[in-house]
């Protein structure tokens, strides 16, 4: 109670110390300077006096922020308030031009955000009502200052400039430095073309600039009218760097969009602002990647980190069904000799890896043409569920005893006679194994995964290489040494129920998919799911009297099945589950993030899914027990769910730009971690609570100590 008690005193000074010095000069002598703890004002003047005739005066206003603090640009970004000049109560003043130096982007939270630190001189232009008399100047400025918090500041600045003739040399460099800084309203001669497209829906913009010298460190910042954000952007380059492809999410649109505008900043072509060709088609992506940099000895490092990351994956809780099926290989392949045994097993292999490198194979399709990818996702796709569901209820089937699959006799003829043997089933047998496997997460998993596919189609196919070699080493293990598998007791009635403990195995596999299936796509879709895979179930059945019966025995029981099913996810029950709840968790908004922090309290997010069965191995094992659960339901602490169940655009966003790709995905934000902690795929009680302690106010005191002993 006396942490908090501090936390929340220390809050409040800080915020009274900022108050206090913008407030300082409302009660003051108005002076064309004024200095708070965490910036300073002033207004300059390039004149020293009004010349007979003269009718437009140069000025600037001077904002000099101590280290930390950061304010806005006129468009801010995600969130933010760009600074609000007021002239009324200048006197012979008829009209003031402000010009807006060049920003610069800036990422906390997630979030983007554009402004300036440090020092920014805003060049202004008066025009004035009678020539050659003297002016005096009044502002009333309010902007937004944030740091660790966000606080909103009054500036109040006078300047009186009487008749008379001169320079004020400082001022007019001031001024001059300033105006450099302000882009150009005309593009660069060596830019040639800057075109846009906006997708029907208005959900992402695409830039494509192309000019003859090649860009350097460019970056470029859309604006659309007020209340129209946009999210991080994406940059490639091709062409040696003279193409540049930029695409941007449109997070929200504004009530009265203007006319589309960009300004572009890059050391070689200088800062410009353009109104760009609009485009009825999306521009192609480059081929080139977005990654510079990456060495051989960086790309070794991350294949070993995926290796290890694949091989952890095989003990992951996802992993129930898989091992049922390996060892149901296993013990069909009981009393077979060590050379048949290996054959199996390397079988197996190459359908993990087969599974690995279409996978990859697509990832990079969908990379091409612009689509968002990611570790899991197909999990989001109801067809995928229905693939998974059927296969599933197939081999339930086949482990009951209901039937048997295998190839057509006429197959098998041709590969006797060819001195062949079949190992179709072992190589599906592995294809299935990687497939099932990909809803999880495990420890350097989602390291290895974010470095593949943010880099180039080099990077996808060796990390996926590695990963699909990790998710096999058990069986390349029990390949070079095959004793174990024939050291099996040999086939026998004991068989029959092993495969009856294996198929209950997958039972509740099909039960959790079908779960999962009800939230992607909802109860009917998943009704017809199972029931559309018993027909196929009982068609395969029926050379065999009681596998019909089986089949048939099952309808009623899915059927009963769906009926609670369906109850569990009633509003009702759902809202009442929730009310039960121990975490009090509120939907995911990533522009509340920052809002939140800014209060001095501690963010929690929690991105999940019911397809995620890490995550849910998180949620029981660590976030609902009591020490974690009681942290994360304190004052100060807000709980973040975001639910990725079924496709999100605004969640897919969030994980890339935190470089992920794949959930489960946790992470922490507060006055001491503005940018986030980032915790591991596999949560632990002391990394939360460790997390949520740093993200506290342990920086935040350190710079109120810097504050106050100025």
């Amino acid at each position: 109670m006396l942490q908090r008690a501090f936390e929340l005193i220390s809050i409040g000074i800080l915020g009274l110390l900022l108050l206090v010095g913008s407030a300082a000069v409302v009660g003051a002598a108005r002076s064309d300077v004024q200095k708070t703890p965490a910036f300073s004002a002033q207004l300059v003047i390039a004149q020293d006096g009004v010349a007979s005739g003269v009718r437009t005066l140069s000025g600037g206003l001077v904002l000099d922020l101590q280290p930390g603090w950061k304010t806005y640009w006129r468009s801010p970004g995600e969130v933010g308030v760009p600074p609000q000049f007021n002239w009324e109560g200048s006197s012979n003043l008829a009209d003031v031009r402000q010009l807006w130096p060049a920003p610069k982007r800036f990422t906390a939270f997630g979030i983007e955000n554009f402004g300036y630190e440090t020092q920014v001189v805003f060049p202004l232009e008066f025009s004035l009502e009678t020539p050659g008399s003297e002016v005096l100047f009044e502002l009333e400025l309010e902007l937004l200052i944030c740091s660790d918090i966000c606080v909103p500041a009054k500036v109040n600045l006078s300047h009186a400039l009487p008749q008379g003739s001169g320079l004020d040399d400082i001022s007019a460099k001031k001024i001059a430095e300033a105006l450099a800084t302000v882009p150009a309203q005309e593009m660069p001669r060596d830019v040639l073309s800057t075109k846009v497209y906006i997708d029907p829906d208005q959900t992402e913009l695409i830039a494509e600039l192309t000019a003859s010298k090649a860009f350097l460190e460019p970056d470029i910042f859309p604006e659309f009218g007020d209340g129209t954000t946009f999210g991080k952007p994406e940059f490639r380059m091709n062409n040696g760097g003279k193409l540049l492809w930029a695409r941007f999410p449109i997070n929200a649109v504004g009530p009265e969009p203007a006319a589309l505008s960009l300004t572009v900043t890059d050391q070689m072509h200088g800062s410009f602002r353009v109104r760009p060709e609009r485009l009825e088609a999306p521009p192609a992506i480059p081929n080139a990647s977005s990654a510079q940099g990456r060495t051989i000895g960086t790309l070794a490092w991350f294949a070993t980190i995926a290796l290890v990351g694949g091989l952890i994956l095989n003990v992951m809780p996802c992993v129930l069904p898989v091992l049922a099926i390996k060892v149901s290989s296993l013990v069909t392949s009981a009393g077979q000799s060590q050379a048949q045994t290996r054959a199996g097993l390397l079988a197996t292999t190459v359908g993990v890896m087969l599974f690995m490198w279409l996978l990859a194979g697509l990832l990079i399709t969908l990379k091409y043409i612009g689509v968002k990818v990611g570790w899991g996702i197909q999990f989001q796709n109801p067809f995928f569920l229905f693939v998974l569901i059927t296969l599933l209820m197939v081999f339930i089937g086949n482990l009951f005893g209901a039937f048997e699959i295998s190839l057509p006799a006429a197959l098998q003829t041709r590969m006797v006679r060819a001195g062949g043997s079949t190992h179709f089933g072992d190589v599906f047998t592995g294809f299935f194994t990687a497939m099932l496997a990909t809803p999880c997460s495990a420890p350097f998993l989602g390291t290895a995964v974010a470095f593949a596919l943010t880099g180039s189609n080099l990077d996808i196919a060796v990390i996926f290489t590695s990963l699909g070699l990790g998710l096999a080493l058990p069986y390349l293990t029990m390949a070079a040494r095959p004793g174990f598998a024939t050291a099996l007791p040999k086939p026998g009635q004991w068989m029959v129920w092993v495969r009856r403990i294996l198929a209950l195995l997958l039972v509740g596999t099909v039960a959790w998919l079908t779960w999962v299936m009800i939230g992607v796509a909802g109860l009917s879709a998943a009704s017809v799911t199972l029931l559309a895979s018993a027909i196929i179930v009982a068609l395969f059945a029926s050379s065999r009297r009681y596998g019909r019966g089986l089949i048939l025995a099952t309808l009623p029981t899915l059927s009963l099945a769906l009926i609670v099913v369906s109850a569990l996810h009633s509003s009702d029950v759902e809202i009442a589950a929730n009310e039960s709840s121990s975490l009090n968790w509120i939907p995911f908004d990533r522009a509340d993030i920052a809002r939140h922090v800014s209060r001095g309290h501690v963010v929690f997010v929690d991105v999940t899914a019911d397809w995620c069965v890490t995550c849910k191995a998180n949620k029981v094992l660590i976030l609902e027990k009591e020490t974690v659960s009681s942290a994360l339901n304190a004052d100060g602490v807000i709980a973040m769910q975001a639910d990725w169940t079924r496709p999100n655009e605004k969640i897919a966003r969030y994980l890339q730009s935190n470089n992920r790709f794949g959930i489960p995905f946790n992470a922490v934000y507060g006055p001491g971690a503005p940018d986030g902690i980032i915790l591991p795929e596999i949560l632990g009680t002391s990394a939360v609570l460790d997390a949520l302690e740093a993200a506290r106010l342990s920086e935040l005191r350190a710079r109120l100590s810097n504050l106050t002993a100025r």
